[in-house]
């Protein structure tokens, strides 16, 4: 393969993306057999494909997972600024500053919020994180939707009175499906952080990314 190829250049967020779609449709599927196997079984007439993607149980399921991901990498990006861990690759350096922290210089080639300056410039330093958490709200929103409409949908098939979005964002169901995906993001992160401080991958930038990453001391920090 061409290293001037678009493939190439672009191979990892393609992969990555395509394993999503897959994992996705995956879900899809298998959420829609499993949702209409227990309306079945309550008695209710099954959902089509095109109504079970307007569920309350797909919805709910999507971005229950969305939400943690972006909480996940919104904190991570952030923490890692000020905070450190002796050895690993993920953490910066224990002294002295980086080239992330220099103050952005406008040249000809830096992108145009640099060129511009002022507001333009504030919000670029922080769009990272600035974006993680936009997404990260929006999949909360969403999620609270989907799990509100599936737990109201149920309330119907069990003949109660369904809740309102006041009542519900107080039940524990809601903050129980958060709360189980936050932990494990958070457990995620944390192995990395850790792990990478005596494992190596070789070639991996993930690991001690150094000339000789695999001879490279564990209480190193690159």
């Amino acid at each position: 393969m061409s290293r001037t190829s678009f493939f190439y250049r672009n191979s990892l967020s393609i992969v990555l993306i395509t394993l999503m779609i897959i994992s996705l449709v995956g879900q899809f599927f298998t959420g829609w057999q499993t949702e209409n196997k227990e309306l079945i079984e309550n008695g209710e007439q099954a959902l089509k494909l095109n109504e079970y993607i307007c569920s309350g149980h797909f919805i709910q399921a999507t971005f229950e997972n969305w939400e943690s991901e972006f909480l996940q990498m919104m904190l991570y990006v952030l923490l890692t600024i000020s905070l450190r861990q002796k050895g690993s690759s993920e953490s910066k350096s224990m002294e002295g500053k980086e080239d992330v922290d220099k103050e952005p210089v406008a040249h000809p080639k830096a992108p145009w919020s640099v060129k511009k300056g002022g507001l333009w410039l504030k919000i670029y330093k922080h769009s990272l994180s600035l974006a993680f958490a936009i997404l990260f709200l929006i999949s909360f929103i969403l999620h609270f939707y989907g799990s509100l409409k599936d737990f109201n949908s149920e309330q119907l098939m069990k003949n109660k009175l369904p809740v309102t979005a006041g009542q519900y964002i107080s039940e524990s169901r809601f903050w129980f499906e958060s709360f189980q995906n936050w932990q494990s993001e958070f457990l995620a992160v944390a192995s990395i952080v850790i792990l990478s401080i005596w494992l190596r991958e070789k070639g991996s930038p993930e690991s001690k990314p150094e000339s000789k990453p695999v001879d490279m001391p564990h209480d190193e920090t690159p």
